[in-house]
């Protein structure tokens, strides 16, 4: 290799160009930089809700004796978190920001039924006098469960807030 060709590859000038073009390259704004950046994180917490729903189902069908009716709370959080993992994923893909805000309000409720759940259950009494021996295994992770989402959705309200903004138009002020 020519002595001509290591210069030109060590000059940091992109590949396919000569150098003249540097008057016809555009900077990404960085609010295009902190949507990208936005919908990845959004895509690991949807994920992360999504394993979430995936544990809550596993938790209703194993725990609920046969003949006996399912949790309506459980059914009612399962069932709104699994619409609103499809609404934040259709906003996220499609840059829909109504459908981000649904998503938003539709997980929210969703983590609040878990939560509802959790409280109207024998777990919250024994969550709250520290009395952990007394837990079964699925109520434990049951509880942890429910924790983890409610963290996981500051988590989303705020990085769908985020994203949401970054999205929107400029205002001329």
């Amino acid at each position: 290799m020519s002595s001509v060709q290591q210069r030109k590859g060590s000059s940091g000038r992109p590949s396919g160009t000569d150098g003249s073009d540097f008057s016809f390259r555009m900077v990404v704004d960085s609010r295009y930089q902190k949507v990208a950046k936005g919908k990845k994180r959004l895509g690991f917490l949807i994920l992360g809700q999504v394993l979430s729903l995936v544990i809550a189902s596993g938790l209703l069908f194993f725990t609920t004796p046969q003949g006996k009716e399912l949790d309506r709370f459980a059914i009612l959080s399962i069932s709104t978190g699994l619409l609103s993992v499809l609404l934040g994923e259709i906003g996220r893909r499609k840059s829909k920001m109504g459908a981000l805000r649904l998503y938003t309000s539709i997980s929210t409720i969703s983590v609040i039924w878990s939560v509802a759940r959790i409280v109207n259950s024998d777990v919250y009494p024994k969550v709250m006098q520290q009395n952990l021996a007394g837990l079964t295994s699925f109520e434990l992770v049951e509880a942890v469960r429910v924790f983890l989402s409610v963290l996981l959705q500051v988590f989303v309200i705020v990085t769908t807030l985020g994203l949401v903004q970054n999205m929107s138009p400029k205002r001329d002020s």
